[in-house]
């Protein structure tokens, strides 16, 4: 066995590993970074199993607006720097996938280390929800390619009916859950229904979903207890930590430097 055989097999075992810590009820919880200084924070908190990245955070720090507007290699490049940070297993937000097409980007992806990522469901630049059919046929694409390459990914679908408000609340609801299923089958991990919130909903999404569902919890949002009991199995932050940190930094740091 040379070393790239066992650096995959090492990196493959710790996908495996990342995916079986999303376990419904009790929540994996995984701060999104922006950058190495903040992934290497996490992994000195001591309380955490993976870092995250936030297209938007990351984004912020590269100089560009979010929505895929970042160019691709500085998007890898970022994800690099944050895997080389820590020794935790990261998982990279990575918009719809850059425009790159599934084999493509599964090589292009697997040079960075990471050992998942997010892929979503609706157009980064204009907000439209892409067709089902044509989501599962790329989900589908992805996990196929990453198996060509004997290269196992953490895929966590994210679907954005309720972010882009595609129909009444309920008709978001029931897209949801019947995206993320068709989701699952077509080789996702987890489903991640970014904008969704209320003990409710969160509910019927862990209840319909058949697989572990992701929340977005908010800086000071519910207690992880109580989406403990809702069945989530995943929690992330977005961009809110990064948010949170520097408007201190604006509002309360700044200012004193003048006093």
């Amino acid at each position: 066995m040379d070393a790239n055989q066992a650096a995959r097999i090492a990196k493959n075992a710790t996908a495996a590993e990342l995916r079986g810590r999303h376990v419904p009820g009790r929540p994996l919880v995984i701060p999104n970074s922006w950058d190495a200084a903040s992934a290497a924070a996490i992994e000195r908190a001591g309380s955490f199993a993976a870092v995250a990245t936030s297209s938007n955070a990351v984004a912020a720090v590269l100089g560009w607006e979010d929505g895929e507007v970042v160019p691709v290699d500085a998007m890898l490049a970022a994800a690099s720097r944050i895997v080389g940070a820590v020794s935790l297993p990261v998982t990279v937000d990575f918009e719809r996938g850059y425009r790159l097409v599934p084999q493509t980007l599964v090589e292009r992806f697997a040079v960075t280390g990471a050992v998942g990522l997010n892929l979503e469901d609706s157009d980064p630049g204009t907000g439209v929800m892409i067709d089902v059919e044509e989501q599962v046929a790329f989900l589908r694409a992805v996990r196929a390619a990453a198996e060509a390459a004997h290269l196992d990914l953490v895929i966590n679908a994210r679907t954005d009916s309720f972010l882009r408000k595609a129909g009444t609340p309920d008709e978001q609801l029931k897209a949801s859950i019947d995206r993320g299923n068709r989701y699952l089958e077509a080789g996702a991990d987890c489903v991640y229904p970014l904008g969704a919130s209320g003990a409710f909903t969160l509910g019927a999404l862990t209840d319909g979903v058949d697989g572990p569902v992701n929340v977005a919890r908010g800086v000071g949002g519910p207690p992880l207890k109580e989406l403990a009991e809702l069945g989530v199995a995943r929690v992330t932050f977005g961009a809110g930590l990064q948010r949170q940190l520097y408007s201190t930094f604006e509002s309360e740091l700044l200012p004193q430097l003048m006093s």
